[in-house]
């Protein structure tokens, strides 16, 4: 293990995430697959000696693949944006109200996840970017988002929150990791939101 990983209890600092974002550039997918991108924004802020990160359920909606699922606030790439960073920041803003612009700083990019759904990749691919707040920031629900929740970082990548969920596929039913985060105990992160949480955490351990 590197000599500046994090002792095994310790909490996740800014210092530590900014060297693991800068250990390497992210890897980025591209190819004739990619039919959509989309990106989302991974938003920390420090409290005490950890880090905490945004997280929200989405609405319940028919028409939406990861209806209920807790994720990162963030959306498809319109057009109109200028880049998948901009995205990031405009879904943010319309999802949850976080003017990432003026209350947030881009700490850096994580690798490229195709997503899925049902069990089957899909053509679309997801882009996260790490951002910084600090202390206090504005945040509301949308139609979009059913709830909002800050979550303690260091539980999940010592391994204390890991957990499990039931998915009925293809008739039978596999069971799936996730994390629990602390309040409510009853929502777990899991599939993709799970995937760019330990892709995140690789990078803090220098796994990767």
């Amino acid at each position: 293990m590197p000599t500046d990983a994090p002792p095994a209890r310790a909490g996740i600092d800014l210092d530590g995430v900014v060297r693991a974002l800068g250990a390497r550039s992210p890897r980025l997918i591209e190819g004739d697959d990619v039919q959509r991108r989309a990106a989302v924004a991974t938003i920390v802020r420090p409290t005490g000696d950890d880090l905490e990160v945004l997280l929200i359920r989405r609405a319940e909606r028919e028409s939406d693949p990861w209806s209920g699922h807790m994720a990162f606030p963030g959306g498809g790439q319109d057009p109109r944006d200028a880049d998948l960073v901009e995205t990031s920041i405009r879904e943010t803003m319309e999802e949850v109200g976080l003017p990432l612009r003026e209350r947030g700083a881009l700490m850096g990019r994580l690798d490229d996840v195709r997503a899925m759904a049902g069990g089957r990749v899909t053509g679309l691919v997801v882009s996260p970017f790490v951002f910084r707040v600090d202390g206090e920031v504005p945040l509301g629900t949308s139609d979009e988002v059913a709830e909002i929740h800050w979550s303690r970082l260091g539980p999940m990548f010592r391994g204390e929150r890991d957990a499990t969920i039931d998915y009925p596929w293809q008739g039978q039913t596999i069971r799936l990791p996730g994390f629990r985060i602390e309040a409510p105990s009853d929502r777990i992160v899991w599939g993709l939101t799970h995937k760019m949480l330990s892709l995140f955490f690789a990078r803090l351990r220098g796994e990767d």
